[in-house]
């Protein structure tokens, strides 16, 4: 996968951010479309990766770009309303240097190149924001830049052989005709339906 675009993180930073603002206190025990995930488990990933990519972007290698996310943990913290967006921004802003995109870097434990790592973001950003606005019922209008580059980016690793430890699921298929971002959600391994379950 090469000669990935590259996208300013910023507009979709502040989709994600919104849709953190939007969770009740009350959801952060909701299941989400990551069956290892719960909704505060979704924040608290997300609040590694921001770091983790953020780090990663600036070539500030370390603890944060060598460690792989634990589905198990740490826990989410309590300040994470606050943390959580200007991490989102801290992130976003990094890769607006074009540098970022050039040269190797590494994220979760794995040596990549800039532009790779970039793609990854991206799709981070994307991919899991989909799954917070699911969980919690929110509307969910990404920035479109970002989805079509997310999309590029999916359908590539698609074309890969998948096997045990790939970041990915198998693929869902979903129609041709199918909106991109059911397109994009349906080759991360999620069901483009999915639904928060009732409680009973």
């Amino acid at each position: 996968m090469t000669d990935m675009p590259l996208v300013d993180l910023e507009a979709q930073a502040r989709v994600v951010s919104r849709l953190v603002a939007g969770v009740p206190d009350s959801g952060l025990a909701g299941p989400t479309p990551c069956p290892e995930y719960a909704v505060a488990d979704l924040l608290d990933h997300l609040k590694g990766l921001a770091i983790a990519f953020r780090d990663a972007a600036r070539k500030d290698l370390g603890p944060t770009t060598d460690t792989a996310p634990d589905p198990a943990g740490p826990f989410l913290p309590a300040a994470w309303r606050e943390e959580l967006p200007g991490l989102l921004g801290e992130l976003a802003e990094a890769w607006k240097d074009p540098s970022a995109w050039t040269g190797m870097t590494r994220a979760g434990g794995v040596d990549l190149p800039g532009e790779i790592a970039g793609a990854v973001a991206v799709d981070e950003l994307l991919i899991h924001g989909w799954d917070l606005a699911r969980a919690t019922g929110q509307e969910y209008v990404p920035d479109e830049a970002a989805l079509r580059a997310a999309h590029a980016f999916l359908l590539a690793a698609a074309q890969e052989e998948r096997g045990e430890g790939d970041i990915f699921g198998p693929v869902v298929p979903v129609p041709d005709d199918a909106p991109l971002l059911d397109q994009a959600v349906g080759l991360s391994g999620r069901e483009p339906g999915w639904t928060s379950p009732k409680p009973s």
